[in-house]
C-alpha cells in the first residue's frame, strides 16, 4: 500500500510503532464478553435476516394470486417463484455495494443497513394492496421488494462474516465464524416454524385474507430486534485500527471492489474456488435431496421433508463443534475431509435411497456431517484471505457469484438430468464438485494461526 509522507507520530491519536489495538479476548482461546456479545448480535441478527428472506417461499403458494391476475393459480405461483429467483440476481450486486460500504464505514453500520433493508422490504410485501386493487402495481412492488431483499442478503454474508471473525479470539475464529452458518440454518427453520404455526392456527379464509400478511409484518417487526442488537455492539478492532491508519495517512483509501480484484486476485479466486463444492453440495443436500428422494423412490414428500429437518437439527447442533475442531487442527484438514468424504460417498448416497424413511435419514445425516467441514470454515477461511480494508467485499462478492452460478443452478441441473433419463448419474455431478473442492483445499495455504489485521 502507498505510504503517505506525513509522519504518523505527528498526528494526534495516530498509532505508534509500539501501539497495539485493544484486545478482544482475555486469551488466544477464550472469548471476551465483547466477543460473546458480538456472536449474539451477529448471529441473532443473521437469524432475523434469514427469517425475512425465507418466509417468502414459505407463504408463496398462499399469497401468489394476490399479486398477479386471477384465474390461473399455477401461473401465479410460477410468477411468484420467478420473482424469488430474480432476488438471487441481486445478491452479487448487494455483496459488492454493501460489502464496500462495510469496508468504508464499518461492519456495524453495514450490518444495520442490511437488516434494515430486509425488514423494510418484508413490511412492504405485507402491506402492498393486491392486484385487484392496484393492478400492475402489485407485481411491480413485489418484484422491487424482492430485489431489495436479494440485495440485502448479498451484503449480509460478507459483513457478518467479517464482523464475527474479527471479533473473535485468535484461536477461536472458526468457532465464531461457524455461527454465521448456524444462524442461516436457524433462520430457515424458524421461518418454516412460523409457517407451520400460522397455517395450522388460521382458517383457510383468514390465512388467504390476512394471515400471510401478518407473517410478513411480524418478520419486519422482529427486524427491529436485530437492529437493536447490532446497535448495542462495538465496532471491531480490525476496522477501527484500519480506519485510524487511514486517517493518519498510513494507508491510501481505495475503492474496495477495485482493490479486491487488482491487489488480491489470488485470494479472490481462492474464495470463489472454496465456495464451488460447498455451495453446490449444500444446496443438493439441504434443498434438493428431499424432492429427489420423493420423486425417484416414491417416499411421501412429508416424510422426506421430515428427514431433512432431522438432518438440519443435527447440522446446527454440531456446527460450532466443527468450528472448534478447525481451530484445533486447521482449515485444510477439515475442508479436505469434507471434500474427500463426498467424493467417496456420492455414489453410495444415491444408490442407497430405496423409499425407506430411515435410509433417507441416514443418507441426509452422513452428508450433513460431511458438510460441517465446509460450513464451519467458510466464513473464517474467507476472512483470513484479505486485509480489513477489503475484507467484507472480498468475502461477499466472490462468494455470492459462486453461489449464484453453482448453488442456485444445482436443483435445476439435477432436475434436468433426471428428466433426461440421467438420474442414475446425478452422483457424478456431486463427485465432480467434490473433486474440484479437494484440489482447491489441498493446494491452498493453511491460514490457522495467521495474524489477522
Amino acid at each position: 500500500m502507498t505510504q503517505d509522507a506525513t509522519p504518523a507520530a505527528a498526528l494526534p491519536n495516530a498509532p505508534t510503532a509500539t501501539s497495539t489495538p485493544p484486545p478482544v479476548a482475555t486469551s488466544d482461546t477464550k472469548l471476551s464478553r465483547r466477543g460473546r456479545k458480538a456472536i449474539l448480535a451477529g448471529g441473532i441478527g443473521n437469524v432475523v435476516e434469514w427469517i425475512d428472506w425465507s418466509v417468502y417461499t414459505t407463504f408463496s403458494s398462499v399469497f401468489s394470486h394476490h399479486f398477479f391476475p386471477s384465474g390461473d393459480d399455477a401461473a401465479a405461483l410460477l410468477a411468484t417463484l420467478a420473482v424469488f429467483a430474480v432476488g438471487f440476481v441481486m445478491r452479487p450486486v448487494g455483496a459488492a455495494v454493501l460489502g464496500a460500504f462495510a469496508d468504508r464505514h464499518g461492519r456495524k453500520k453495514g450490518l444495520m443497513l442490511t437488516i434494515g433493508l430486509m425488514a423494510a422490504a418484508s413490511l412492504v410485501i405485507g402491506v402492498t394492496p393486491s392486484y385487484s386493487v392496484i393492478g400492475i402495481g402489485a407485481p411491480i412492488v413485489l418484484l422491487l421488494a424482492r430485489l431489495v431483499q436479494g440485495f440485502s442478503a448479498g451484503g449480509e454474508f460478507g459483513s457478518s462474516s467479517a464482523f464475527l471473525v474479527e471479533s473473535a479470539a485468535p484461536r477461536r475464529r472458526a468457532f465464531a465464524g461457524s455461527w454465521q452458518q448456524v444462524s442461516v440454518g436457524a433462520g430457515v427453520l424458524v421461518a418454516s416454524g412460523i409457517g407451520a404455526i400460522i397455517t395450522s392456527t388460521f382458517s383457510a379464509s383468514a390465512l388467504d385474507a390476512w394471515g400471510w400478511r401478518a407473517a410478513f409484518v411480524f418478520c419486519a417487526a422482529i427486524g427491529l430486534v436485530g437492529i437493536w442488537l447490532r446497535t448495542s455492539v462495538e465496532e471491531t478492532d480490525s476496522f477501527t485500527t484500519q480506519r485510524r491508519d487511514d486517517e493518519a495517512g498510513e494507508v491510501r483509501r481505495r475503492n474496495p471492489i477495485v482493490a479486491m480484484f487488482r491487489d488480491h486476485p489470488g485470494a479472490t479466486a481462492r474464495v470463489f474456488g472454496v465456495t464451488i463444492a460447498g455451495t453446490l453440495l449444500y444446496y443438493m443436500w439441504v434443498s434438493y435431496m428431499p424432492t429427489y428422494a420423493a420423486v425417484t423412490t416414491g417416499l411421501p414428500l412429508n416424510e422426506a421433508l421430515l428427514a431433512n429437518v432431522i438432518a438440519m437439527v443435527v447440522f446446527l447442533v454440531l456446527l460450532p463443534f466443527a468450528g472448534l475442531l478447525s481451530d484445533k487442527i486447521g482449515r485444510k484438514p477439515t475442508m479436505s475431509i469434507f471434500a474427500a468424504g463426498f467424493l467417496v460417498f456420492a455414489w453410495p448416497a444415491f444408490t442407497m435411497l430405496n423409499g425407506s424413511f430411515w435410509m433417507l435419514v441416514l443418507v441426509e445425516v452422513i452428508g450433513i456431517v460431511l458438510l460441517l467441514g465446509y460450513s464451519a470454515n467458510c466464513a473464517v477461511i474467507m476472512a483470513e484471505q484479505f486485509p480489513p480494508e477489503v475484507r467484507a467485499t472480498g468475502i461477499g462478492l466472490p462468494y455470492a457469484l459462486a453461489v449464484a452460478i453453482f448453488g442456485g443452478t444445482a436443483p435445476y441441473i439435477t432436475t434436468w438430468m433426471s428428466g433426461a433419463g440421467l438420474g442414475h448419474v446425478v452422483w457424478v455431478y456431486c463427485a465432480i464438485a467434490a473433486a474440484i473442492g479437494l484440489v482447491v483445499y489441498l493446494t491452498m495455504p493453511e491460514t490457522k494461526g495467521k495474524v489477522l489485521k
